[in-house]
């Protein structure tokens, strides 16, 4: 375990072009940092996360990653036990300037569009694109593995794409959001409805669910990370509140990073660094 953890953090601490994606996390405490893929086939996934989506390729010794403004995905080569639905993380979502170029483009290129599966009846959907009755424009697509991706319409950002949010699906939301606003800080909030918690980069959406859940390890989204600093502090922190970390406080003192894992109390595989937005 130990010299997996350094493999991956030696990958981290040499990829400079991607770390530079990490614009929130350059001044804020704590804010999003990446996606973990286990990904079946990584050429598969670099073909819809690269070409299909618009991220940047970063290939590094025994690492793939595609970044994204706020988000770096890194892509594993292990086959995952399954998808991202049904899992306590739906699905991730992205803004995007040009929804309708972004869903021909992946249309185009084969990827199965549902955006009429995943959207209430309350949605029109045309052309496998859905707007709500206040003119939100959404999509939902499955990439490799079935792991599900939601596109968001938002003609002001600055990038042509960039990380929006995480989407749960937990049957208590409001614990949830108050959960991640204890232990992380985010500031509690609402969208389209249910309960989130705002991060800088991030918007994390506690959406509700009937049906049961299984954890994040071992599925398409193995774990999602997020950036701190002061690492070591906020782990003595979690530790002191009752948090049980499955890495505590590791620091890789040659890199100048540090990394730490805990599992959440709804089965949220979670992945702590620092240091990554500093390269």
């Amino acid at each position: 375990m130990r010299t997996a953890l350094l493999t991956a953090a030696l990958a981290l601490a040499l990829h400079a072009p991607a770390h530079a994606q990490l614009l929130a996390a350059r001044d804020n405490p704590v804010a999003y940092g990446h996606h973990h893929i286990n990904a079946s086939d990584v050429e598969a996934h670099k073909h819809f996360w690269v070409d299909a989506l618009g991220g940047s390729p970063d290939a590094v010794p025994g690492r793939d990653v595609v970044s994204f403004p706020n988000v770096l995905v890194f892509l594993t080569a292990r086959a995952p036990t399954g998808g991202t639905k049904g899992t306590v993380v739906n699905h991730v979502g992205f803004e995007t300037r040009d929804i309708r170029a972004a869903v021909a483009r992946l249309r185009s290129l084969g990827y199965r569009m549902v955006t009429r599966e995943e959207l209430p009846e309350s949605y029109e959907v045309v052309d496998d694109l859905g707007q709500s009755a206040g003119g939100n424009v959404i999509a939902f697509v499955m990439g490799p593995d079935e792991t599900k991706v939601e596109l968001i319409e938002n003609t002001s950002i600055p990038h042509p794409i960039q990380l929006h949010h995480i989407h749960w699906a937990v049957p208590d939301g409001e614990a949830m959001q108050a959960w991640y606003a204890r232990h992380l800080d985010a500031t509690p909030g609402s969208r389209i409805g249910q309960p989130t918690g705002e991060l800088p980069g991030v918007n994390l959406t506690f959406g509700p669910t009937a049906e049961p859940v299984v954890p994040t390890r071992g599925r398409a989204l193995d774990h999602i990370g997020f950036e701190v600093k002061g690492l070591e502090e906020l782990v003595r922190r979690l530790e002191a509140s009752g948090v049980t970390l499955d890495r505590g406080y590791t620091p890789v003192t040659a890199l100048g990073i540090a990394i730490a894992f805990f599992t959440d109390p709804w089965g949220t595989y979670v992945e702590l660094t620092e240091g990554l937005a500093a390269f």
